[in-house]
């Protein structure tokens, strides 16, 4: 554990659009921590991250930051997938904390693995699962908690894109399983995340994972279905094939509906360069708050909470300097990566996948 008043000193390892647009800026906005070392092999990337970040050292290889492990306290990895493993394991090797972009590994197998790794040698892991900080889910955590609704039936919830061209170049969009690319694994790691996070690990899964867009080798449309104890239902969708956007999240009761139409707008603001700091950052206009509908004419809006992806990093910090939990606990990346394994699973043999309760599912 750090003392109260060092910086956590970070190494972040990627800087392309998830160490670009998110981990850099978040990391660099908390007074806490100190971006220390940023590794890319791509030269104008490079070039990129020293003009923004002139105080970090930025280096072609990651074996820099193993020659100069003791210079820091956390390792962000921000790679392709196939790389989450093996660097976090090797950071792990050098005693440092962890933080992982999700889906934290390929598999659940290789995802807990490396919590329990972390686990024997007395390490932080976390994985940033930053769309609980999403405007969005933030507000459905709160009209839940309201009860306004009543009971709850069923939860829609959608990450849906219009986007035909495919590119074999780039990784997200390759068939090989350690590549983890897909929509399913990608997208859907968001979409699970949240669904458990509000209503507990599904019982029962039922998945269509498809691939619609010619010359296109990996999963790009996707529909899940979770049971989850209670008998809330959640229907979750991911899909490069919607010329027309349904609404972002739906949430049907018992006495009434909730429904929020758009996106967070926490990352277009990030990749236009704007910074957390800024007035206003995760606010968004009363004309994309939700609303709550009562089924006989009555309709009201419902303020958007704040998006906070702030908080992530904000958590990450207080963990290595006070030994608070982390934000995002790495066991519930892991069950994440399990429900996802079954949703696979359910689509090739088309059929309902029951989960396994988490005691039998491995250890925790």
């Amino acid at each position: 554990m750090l003392a109260d008043a060092e910086a956590v000193r970070v190494g972040l390892v990627g800087y392309g659009l998830g160490g670009e647009v998110f981990h850099a800026p978040l990391i660099h906005a908390v007074p806490a921590m100190r971006l220390v070392s940023i590794v890319t092999s791509d030269p104008d990337r490079r070039r990129r991250a020293g003009s923004r970040y002139p105080d970090a050292r930025v280096v072609e290889r990651v074996d820099a930051l193993w020659e100069a492990a003791d210079e820091h306290d956390l390792i962000v990895v921000a790679t392709p997938n196939r790389h989450h493993v093996p660097i976090a394991m090797t950071a792990l090797d050098a005693g440092l904390a962890v933080v992982v972009d999700k889906p934290l590994a390929p598999s659940a197998a290789e995802g807990r693995a490396l919590v329990a790794a972390a686990s024997e040698r007395g390490l932080f892991v976390s994985v940033f699962q930053n769309r609980r900080w999403d405007a969005d889910f933030l507000t459905v955590r709160r009209v839940l908690a309201d009860g306004e609704l009543g009971e709850v039936l069923r939860f829609e919830s959608r990450f849906e894109r219009w986007r035909l061209s495919v590119n074999l170049d780039e990784w997200r969009e390759l068939a090989d399983p350690q590549e983890a690319g897909g929509l399913l694994l990608d997208l859907g790691s968001h979409l699970v995340d949240q669904a458990v996070q509000l209503f507990g690990r599904p019982t029962h899964v039922y998945a269509e994972v498809d691939r619609r867009r010619p010359g296109v080798v990996t999963d790009d449309d996707v529909f899940v279905a979770l049971t989850h104890p209670g008998g809330v239902r959640t229907h979750l969708w991911a899909t490069a094939v919607a010329a027309s956007l349904g609404p972002r999240c739906r949430i049907l009761g018992t006495r009434a509906a909730f429904v929020k139409h758009g996106l967070d707008p926490q990352e277009g603001a990030l990749a236009a360069g704007a910074r957390p700091s800024d007035p206003g950052f995760g606010r968004e206009p009363s004309g994309a708050w939700g609303r709550i509908e009562d089924g006989v004419g009555g309709s009201r809006a419902v303020k958007s909470q704040p998006g906070a992806y702030l908080r992530f990093y904000e958590g990450v910090a207080a963990a290595l300097r006070t030994g608070s939990p982390a934000p995002v606990d790495p066991w519930d990346a892991v069950e994440v990566l399990e429900v996802l394994e079954a949703a696979r699973d359910s689509s090739r043999m088309g059929t309902v996948v029951r989960l396994p309760d988490r005691g039998d599912a491995g250890p925790r």
